[in-house]
Order: structure tokens, then sequence, then C-alpha cells
């Protein structure tokens, strides 16, 4: 069964906003096949010895390995929810709130947590450093890859799933997006409630929840560039089956 919608005026006057989300929706899927492509071919390393070696070797790859692409991945995904809110706000303005701060404060936590140029800097100080103080580099080196999939990492994941998944079922309820496109979206955030850092099996869920977030990525994208190219003035959308 279809319904009908027509979108409020003010959602029109941010055609800016909902063009660059839509842009940063593909983006973003782009850098995830990018990211997983690299994690195949280029297996990050284990421990402290192992990647001030790689930062020295080639730095570059030990910087991908430390994850330094992921802030972009995380701006890209912030600018969707922006485009995202403001197309949910007149839904609830409370849950839009909440999943863009929650997911916010998520997202900053997991910046926080990163350590590459710190590693990059301690591997120069490595090579340099006589053996006994090579190992307190180490030491610390291995402080530092406990930090970053420590306390912040975890709560990274909560935060984010508990956004997406506000952000689901605000999508599920509205008559803008496909029901498809809810579902998507309540899948990747189930599968994101395990963070990465759990064993194996962490990994293997993250992994996971890369395809469905991917989807509902592009389906949220197109209708986001759908409703920017609207004209202004009497408009219906249907809501897909």
């Amino acid at each position: 069964m279809n319904t009908t919608d027509s979108p409020p005026a003010d959602i029109r006057q941010w055609s800016g906003l909902l063009r660059t989300g839509a842009w940063a929706a593909i983006a973003s899927v782009i850098l995830i096949i990018l990211q997983i492509a690299l994690y195949f071919v280029w297996p990050p390393p284990d421990t402290a010895r192992e990647l001030f070696t790689l930062l020295q070797e080639n730095p570059l790859r030990g910087l991908i390995a430390l994850d330094v692409l992921y802030p972009l991945s995380n701006l890209l995904t912030l600018l969707l929810y922006l485009a995202l809110g403001v197309v949910l706000w007149p839904d609830s303005r409370s849950a839009v709130t909440i999943a863009l701060s929650v997911g916010g404060l998520g997202m900053a936590a997991y910046m926080a947590s990163l350590r590459p140029v710190e590693m990059l800097e301690l591997s120069n100080l490595y090579v340099q450093a006589e053996p006994a103080h090579q190992v307190a580099l180490l030491a610390t080196g291995e402080g530092m890859l406990a930090t970053w999939t420590g306390t912040a990492f975890d709560i990274y994941y909560l935060l984010n799933f508990a956004a997406l998944l506000i952000f689901s079922v605000l999508v599920y309820q509205s008559g803008v997006f496909s029901r498809a496109t809810a579902l998507w979206g309540g899948a990747a955030a189930v599968l994101m409630a395990i963070p990465s850092n759990f064993g194996t099996a962490g990994l293997v869920v993250a992994l996971l929840s890369l395809l469905p977030w991917s989807v509902f990525a592009v389906l949220v994208g197109g209708k986001l560039w759908q409703l920017s190219s609207e004209p202004r003035g009497p408009a219906l959308r249907k809501r897909a089956t």
C-alpha cells in the first residue's frame, strides 16, 4: 500500500545540504570498498614493533593500517546524518536531535582515540634510540594501541549503534523513504552493536555490517538527491513499497 506526502517547503530550502548528504553517502560507500580492499591486501600488523617497522618502510601503508582514513569516513557519515535529519525533522525533532547528538559524540570519541601521528613519531624515535630506550618506546606504542581500541572505541560503536537505530525507526515511520531503506539501516545498526575489538566474532560482524550500511547509504543518498532536485511549490512523493 502506498501513501503520499507533500515535502514541507522548508526542506527544499536545504537543497545544498541534501545534495551534500547524497554525495557523502556515495563517497562513504566508495571509501568503505577502498578500506576493505586495503585491509585484505595490506593486513594490519598486530604489535607496536611491527607497526614501527612498517611506518619506517612504508609510512602511507602504516598510517592506513592505523585507520588514518577513518576520520574522513566519519565526516561523510556525519554529513549524511545531517541531511537525513533535515528530512526527518518534521517527524520528530526530539529524536533527530538525540540521534545527531549521540552519533556526533560517538564519532568524536573515536577520533580522539586514533593515534596514527603519535605512532609515526614514536617509530621515528624508535629507530634512533638506544636498545634500552627502544624497550620504553615499544611499551609506549603498545599503550597507544590499547588506547586506540579501548573504552572510547567501544563507546563509538555503542553511540553510533543508537544513532543509526533511531534514524532507521524514523525512516520506517516517515512517508519519505521506503521501508526497505529502514530495514537495511536497522540491520546495519544491529550488527554494529558488537564492537570489532570483541575478538574474531566482533571483526566478522563488523565487516558484515558494512553491506546493509552501504545499501542503506545508497538508498538514502538517492532519495536525498531526488528531494534536492524537486521544484519549489506543490509536489507529491510516494513511499516506495
